[in-house]
């Protein structure tokens, strides 16, 4: 779908020299002489690279649209990890790279969306936050409770994050996925 190169938002996927992108940072930029345009900081859908651009509002970009579905995670061989469609209940391979950091989050059973562009799958969404069992913890140091500090602690997956003070070994905790921070006690 063709749009105005002023129109683009962040989020927005785009073709653009061959490649789809993905605009990141948008800014509109009037100067004193000449037209207005939008400067678009892009990010390569597939391997990350970035690209700044402009735009003018006489130009047309193609906008991309992009297949999203549920998938769910079923298991992973060496760097290849299998997901079902919980529609069809087909199943794809994903290889580790595409992925990205948040795969150590992944646990069997967990629902992910899968955006894929003609047929071949090109990003991948975890949840905001996923359930940890803390595994190893430093001891609290006497009055170190006083002022708001943190400690680290290594998840069962291997991560390390910054736990709070009264949290110890064997303590489940929610985490968010985006940046491995610790955000509460599991309630259960």
């Amino acid at each position: 779908m063709k749009i105005n190169g002023n129109a683009v938002r962040p989020g927005y996927v785009i073709e653009h020299k061959g490649r789809l992108w993905r605009a990141a940072k948008i800014q509109h930029t009037q100067p004193g002489k000449g037209g207005a345009y939008l400067q678009v900081e892009l990010r390569d859908v597939r391997d990350g690279t970035k690209l700044n651009e402009r735009f003018r509002s006489s130009e047309t970009v193609e906008r991309v649209r992009l297949d999203q579905r549920a998938y769910q995670y079923l298991f992973n061989e060496d760097e290849m990890y299998t997901f079902m469609d919980n529609e069809t209940y087909e199943q794809i391979s994903i290889h580790k790279d595409l992925i990205g950091e948040p795969v150590d989050f992944l646990q069997e059973g967990m629902t992910v969306n899968i955006e894929s562009y003609e047929g071949s799958p090109i990003s991948l969404t975890l949840p905001d936050s996923v359930v940890m069992t803390v595994v190893e913890a430093d001891p609290v140091v006497k009055g170190q409770t006083a002022s708001s500090s943190y400690k680290p602690g290594v998840l069962d997956n291997g991560r390390r994050v910054m736990v709070p003070p009264h949290i110890e070994a064997g303590t489940r905790i929610v985490v968010n996925t985006a940046d491995s921070s610790y955000v509460e006690r599991a309630k259960n």
